[in-house]
C-alpha cells in the first residue's frame, strides 16, 4: 500500500471541529489494512481540553474488544502510576498512535504485533487531529512507537526518557516507557524498580503542570 499522499493529509486536517466528529471519521478509516481484522476502531478518550495527553502504541486485545484505550492490564498499571505521580486519569486524554489492534493468532489467542512505520504514518492524521483539538500542555509518549509517531524519527527510550522537551511552541513532550513493558519484567524486583522509575517520569509532568 502506498504511503498517504501529503497533500491529501493536509486537506483532511481541516475537516474536524470536535472530537466527536473526529471519532466518527476514524470509525470509517481505511487508510491501512489493519481495519480488516480488528474488531473496531479505538479512538482517544478523555477530557476534550485536557492539560495532559497520554499516547500509547496501539490497542491491545482488551481494548479492541471494549473499544476504549488502556483498559487491560497495562491500563491498570498506568492508572496506578498516574495516581502515585499525582495525576488524575479522569482529567487526561488517552489515545494511541495507531487506532486498530494489530495481532497474530496462536491457537485461540491474539498476540500483539508491533505496527509498521507505514501503518504509523497512515494513522498519524488522527493523532495530529487529536493534538489540534485537545491542545494539551504536556504530551506523554508511552513507548517507542508513540515517540516515533510524535517526533517523526526513531527514538531510543533509555536515552530520551524522563525529561521534558518542546513538541511545539504550545506543547511539551515527555517520553517514557509503555506500561506493558513492566508486565514483561523478569521478576518482581525488576518490576517494582521499573514501576518506581515510571512514576518518577510521570511526576515530572505533574510538577510542570503545577508550576505553569
Amino acid at each position: 500500500m502506498p504511503a498517504p499522499d501529503r497533500d491529501v493529509v493536509i486537506e483532511e486536517l481541516g475537516k474536524f471541529s470536535s472530537l466527536r466528529t473526529l471519532a466518527a471519521a476514524e470509525n470509517n478509516c481505511r487508510r491501512c489494512p489493519l481495519y480488516l481484522d480488528a474488531t473496531q476502531i479505538v479512538a482517544g478518550k478523555g477530557q476534550s481540553h485536557a492539560r495532559v495527553m497520554l499516547v500509547g502504541e496501539q490497542p491491545g486485545n482488551d481494548e479492541d474488544l471494549a473499544g476504549e484505550p488502556f483498559v487491560g492490564r497495562a491500563g491498570r498499571l498506568l492508572n496506578s502510576a498516574l495516581r502515585e505521580a499525582g495525576l488524575d486519569r479522569c482529567k487526561t486524554f488517552v489515545t494511541n498512535a495507531v487506532k486498530h489492534f494489530k495481532f497474530e493468532t496462536r491457537g485461540k489467542r491474539r498476540l500483539h504485533k508491533r505496527p509498521s512505520a507505514r501503518e504509523m504514518l497512515a494513522c498519524r492524521i488522527w493523532l495530529v487531529q487529536e493534538l489540534r483539538l485537545v491542545k494539551p500542555d504536556v504530551v506523554v509518549a508511552l513507548g517507542a512507537t508513540a515517540s516515533r509517531s510524535l517526533l517523526g524519527r526513531p527514538v531510543i527510550i533509555a536515552r530520551e526518557r524522563g525529561k521534558l522537551q518542546a513538541l511545539s511552541n504550545e506543547m511539551q513532550l515527555l517520553i517514557t516507557i509503555h506500561p506493558s513493558s513492566l508486565l514483561r519484567a523478569p521478576d518482581s524486583e525488576a518490576r517494582t524498580a521499573g514501576f518506581a522509575q515510571f512514576v518518577r517520569d510521570l511526576k515530572l509532568c505533574a510538577d510542570y503542570l503545577a508550576a505553569a
